[in-house]
């Protein structure tokens, strides 16, 4: 195989196998693509790496701090769904099926951080006299309506209907005074009944 060597195409003399290596130049917009993405990558490590562009964890809270807020200003929305006052809340605690339908919404929801019998683990122990948001029924239920977002409680009164969070309330406080074994320490203010 001969070797024609053109005006056209540059040659760094390098054959192999009958095969000749061109050194042809790279398209122009290859080129302007690897400057631009250097010139990108230079500046995301300058803001994100040495500047002060926020964190992957500080964007997360960020944004768990919007959709908490979202969620409160939705559930603040409808006091329509809020009851009038503590009495029809202890009615509740006479009807077994609404105490028995809380305690399987609280199983679902709540004992990953209350624990399963209500005795506490991240979230404090629900059993006991002691109360860091109020011990009433209706402080209870505003507790779980709202939510207490500093303390990484969701407020569910936007995601659970208005039934559910009386049933929910209804079966916390049926379990005052249970002692499960394991039971957290005492947290907050002791209420008397």
């Amino acid at each position: 195989m001969s070797s024609n060597n053109s005006d056209d195409n540059h040659s760094d003399e390098h054959i192999y196998d009958g095969i000749r290596e061109l050194d042809n130049a790279l398209p122009n917009w290859w080129v302007n693509l690897l400057y631009y993405t250097m010139i990108f990558s230079g500046l995301y490590f300058l803001y994100y790496g040495v500047g002060s562009g926020p964190t992957l964890v500080e964007e997360y809270q960020k944004e768990k701090q919007r959709i908490e807020l979202a969620l409160w200003m939705d559930a603040a929305k409808h006091p329509a769904e809020i009851p009038a006052g503590e009495e029809e809340l202890r009615a509740l605690l006479s009807l077994p099926a609404r105490v028995q339908a809380g305690k399987s919404i609280f199983q679902v929801r709540c004992a990953s951080c209350h624990g399963a019998e209500g005795q506490g683990g991240i979230g404090p122990n629900l059993t006991d006299d002691y109360w860091l948001h109020g011990g009433k029924m209706t402080e209870i239920r505003d507790t779980v309506t709202r939510g207490v977002p500093e303390k990484g409680m969701p407020p569910w009164g936007a995601l659970l209907k208005k039934d559910e969070i009386h049933s929910v309330v209804a079966f916390i406080k049926s379990i005052r005074g249970s002692q499960p074994p394991n039971a957290k320490a005492p947290q907050g203010v002791k209420v008397e009944e």
